[in-house]
């Protein structure tokens, strides 16, 4: 169950955000009221939110869970796989000394963006992708191990992360699709197969057992209700134009 979250404003910059989606320039002020509702589901799940300052100086800066990988025993600080990312981490960094005594930070050669990375317990499964490479996923690897964790890779060629196309719903079951949905990595989970018109909302988040599923992916929504699940339906469209997804937004703990 997790307690605590983490988000960052969007900044007026997010218009200059990173994006091959091709959906056209976001709306920063219909973006500020998507956040807000995204605040509000996460308090109403029972989190306390924790709300950081945009920073315009990072367009994708709202995108807070590339930058950490956050769990009670471990806090583990990225190095974002974009290099006009890479400067977020020095405030994510700050923000997590209020919560943890001991922070691990991913070094060079290593890149990380922690969408890549999907925890199903205690196991944390880490996409290569062209944000996560090998050296940066074998030291978060030896982080978690330190902690009484343990992490394996999976290589991916489609999406942006890992969790572009795959979300763990707790009790054994994944949101998946594409090529995900024939990985041997992840066959002993139960899978909800999403087709791919509906990719996007493989991205659902699983919050102390609620699901937050993107808007407007009504098929999804009833795959996740008939899997046992309440759902809360959360319009995201202008992050979607810039890649992210609803986990992007917050670090969960």
């Amino acid at each position: 169950m997790f307690n605590q979250a983490i988000v960052r404003r969007p900044g007026e910059s997010l218009v200059n955000g990173i994006t091959t989606a091709g959906l056209g320039q976001p709306d920063y002020q219909l973006a500020l009221k998507q956040h807000d509702a995204y605040i509000q589901a996460l308090e109403s799940c029972g989190l306390t939110v924790t709300v950081m300052e945009a920073e315009e100086d990072y367009p994708d800066g709202m995108f807070v869970e590339d930058v950490a990988l956050l769990k009670e025993r471990c806090a583990i600080v990225t190095r974002p796989g974009a290099d006009a990312r890479k400067g977020e981490t020095e405030s994510m960094a700050r923000q997590l000394a209020e919560f943890f005594d001991q922070i691990h930070t991913v070094e060079a050669p290593g890149t990380v963006d922690a969408g890549d990375i999907k925890m199903a317990g205690k196991h944390f499964y880490i996409g290569l992708s062209e944000r996560t490479n090998a050296a940066g996923a074998e030291q978060v690897i030896g982080f978690l191990r330190e902690h009484g964790y343990d992490g394996s890779t999976i290589m991916i060629s489609q999406g942006l992360h890992l969790k572009s196309s795959v979300s763990y719903l707790e009790n054994n079951k994944i949101v998946v699709t594409g090529e995900l949905c024939s990985k041997p990595e992840l066959a002993r989970f139960k899978a909800i197969e999403i087709e791919p018109e509906d990719a996007y909302s493989a991205n659902s988040v699983w919050v102390n057992d609620r699901v937050l599923v993107p808007a407007g992916y009504p098929v999804t929504s009833e795959k996740i209700k008939a899997a046992g699940y309440e759902i809360i339906e959360l319009d995201v469209s202008e992050f979607k134009k810039l890649d992210g997804g609803l986990s992007c937004l917050s670090l969960r703990f």
